[in-house]
């Protein structure tokens, strides 16, 4: 599934915040779960995966007794850091506080969507990196040009 858009949603009280419905009214049980994973992302943000993508994600790494120093580094902290949440009937996800905390989230966020995954970013913090970000656009498409071209070339 390809998450795109931007939604501003409020926390409630319980910690739980609703996947947006355009969203949700696409996502298939069979092909990804009933639940989510959640972990830190970058710049104060909280990823957010469907559970069988996270998982295929996970499992698609090659297995080593012995792993690269810099992606045991990066697994040790995604993983133990990573939470399993329950989407509840009125599709609500609870995030546990230490993850709001860590993030220095909010009452309200924005939900990102950003490809296989979502972000919950502070609304006035994601206004400020959107405009950097914009104002610096060509030179990230240019970046993201080399870097698809590496990947084709490996």
């Amino acid at each position: 599934m390809l998450f795109t858009g931007e939604y501003e949603y409020t926390i409630d009280a319980k910690q739980r915040l609703a996947i947006p419905s355009d969203l949700r009214g696409r996502l298939d049980p069979k092909v990804h779960g009933l639940a989510f994973y959640i972990a830190p992302g970058q710049e104060g943000s909280l990823w957010v995966w469907p559970e069988l993508t996270f998982e295929a994600m996970a499992m698609a790494g090659e297995q080593s007794l012995i792993p690269d120093e810099e992606l045991l580094e990066y697994e040790q902290l995604l993983y133990s850091q990573a939470t399993r949440v329950e989407m509840d009937k009125a599709g609500r996800i609870r995030i546990p506080e230490r993850m709001l905390k860590s993030a220095d989230l909010g009452s309200t966020v924005v939900v990102l969507g950003v490809k296989d995954h979502l972000e919950l970013r502070d609304p006035d913090r994601w206004e400020a990196l959107r405009e950097q970000k914009f104002s610096q656009q060509a030179e990230i498409m240019l970046r993201a040009r080399r870097a698809i071209q590496k990947q084709r070339e490996e």
